[in-house]
Order: structure tokens, then sequence, then C-alpha cells
């Protein structure tokens, strides 16, 4: 969800900080304080503010201001909080979280698509499927990541499930937050590729168990490689602090 106008480079502004603690919980926010230090309206200020609370982010008081909530509070799954929480300090235990979320929903959900998938899914997904053969071997990452949400999208979807088809935006926020942070190798992997046409294979035919094991492959592997990546720059900062 992209927020445009006033309210959202003021929301650009307020969400970041809050999610990286440089607002930290029960921090109190002033409208007025708000308007004058950001240069802008009461109403673009009540429409961030608004935007802000239906993330559980902030608490707007009569009397007392608005109030930055604990992060036990968010909605973890907003595709924004994802978006800022990866851009600040907190990126690694994010990413491993969100990895791991992963790991335990989009198996299921490929062994429900097998089963339940629609006509339309499975061509979408044959299509996607080739699309992200082409666009792996030309080295486009950008085509690449586009079509790699779709697919991921479709597998949630034709799962039959609301609940899953309604992550679609959170598994679509991990790859991008991936891509855009630079934790993907430079070409895509053909073994992973391989995996994905073996998803969409296994679904086509309608074969629940190799459906759930070759995402599951995929996903374990991106989270396996993600905690190496992680750990390797770990190690490597100490030394380039030297």
């Amino acid at each position: 969800m992209e927020i445009q106008g006033l309210p959202g480079r003021l929301l650009a502004e307020l969400g970041p900080a809050i999610a990286s603690g440089e607002l930290p919980e029960g921090t109190v926010l002033r409208a007025e304080e708000l308007e004058q230090r950001h240069g802008v309206s009461r109403t673009v200020v009540r429409e961030a503010v608004r935007i802000l609370e239906s993330m559980r982010m902030v608490e707007p008081r009569r009397r007392v201001g608005i109030t930055v909530r604990p992060k036990a509070d968010w909605d973890v799954f907003d595709p924004l909080v994802i978006r800022w929480r990866l851009a600040g300090a907190d990126r690694s235990a994010q990413l491993r979280s969100l990895g791991s979320l992963r790991v335990a929903v989009e198996p299921a959900a490929a062994a429900l698509a097998a089963r339940c998938a629609g006509d339309d899914d499975r061509r979408e997904l044959s299509a996607l499927a080739v699309e992200l053969t082409v666009t792996a071997r030309a080295a486009d990452l950008d085509a690449f990541l586009a079509h790699d949400i779709a697919f991921h999208a479709v597998v949630l979807r034709a799962s039959g499930n609301e609940m899953f088809a309604h992550l679609k935006d959170t598994v679509g926020a991990v790859l991008t937050g991936r891509t855009e942070h630079r934790l993907m190798p430079h070409r895509p992997r053909e073994y992973a590729v391989q995996l994905h046409r073996d998803v969409a294979q296994a679904i086509c035919a309608g074969d629940p168990e190799l459906a759930e094991r070759a995402m599951r492959t995929i996903v374990v592997g991106a989270l396996e490689e993600l905690d190496a990546t992680l750990d390797a720059a770990a190690d490597a900062a100490p030394d380039a602090a030297r």
C-alpha cells in the first residue's frame, strides 16, 4: 500500500521513526507540534495518524496526545510495517521471523492448491513459472521479483483458504525486502527456479505431496540462505570497523 501526497510524506517520516525505536514506546506526539515541525496542516496530520492508528502503532488520546504503542501491539503483517522494520536495525530479526512464517504457511498452501486450484489458477502458475525461468536467465531481478511475488500470491489464493490468501501482501513484502536490501544473488539460482516449476507442475497435476515438498524446499532453503547471509554480514562488520 502506497500512501500518496502530504499524508504519505508525513507517514514516511513517522512510520520508520516508530519502527526503528527512534520514537520509542510511550512517546507522546502532539498534533500541533507535528504541524509546525513538518509544515503540514491539521488535516494531513490527522490522516497520517489515522493510518498509524489502523496499524496499531499509535493511540490518540484526548488531552494527552498521540502515544506510541508497544511493538507487541503493532499489526506486524502490514506491508508498510514490514518495510519500515526492514529498513531499520530490526532487519535481521524481522527477516528471520517472516522466513519462519513462510515455512509454516506456504507448504500447506501449496498442498491445498494442488487439491483446490481452478483452471485459471493452474494456467497462471504455469505461465509465471515460464516467466520466472526467462527473467532468471536474463538476470533481470526487477522482473523476476514481480513474477515471484505473483507466483506466491497465486499459490496462496489457489489454496482456497482465505486466511492464507490474506498473507499475499506480507509474503510480497518479504520478497521485495530481500531484493531491496541486496540479500538475493545477482542471478537467481537455477535450482530455485526449477523448484518453482516443480510447484507449478505438481499443482497442475493435482499432486499435493509433491507440491508441499517442493514449496517446503523453497522456503526452508530461502531461510537457511538468509541465515547464512546475515551471519556472514555480522561476522564481517567487526572486521570492517577495525
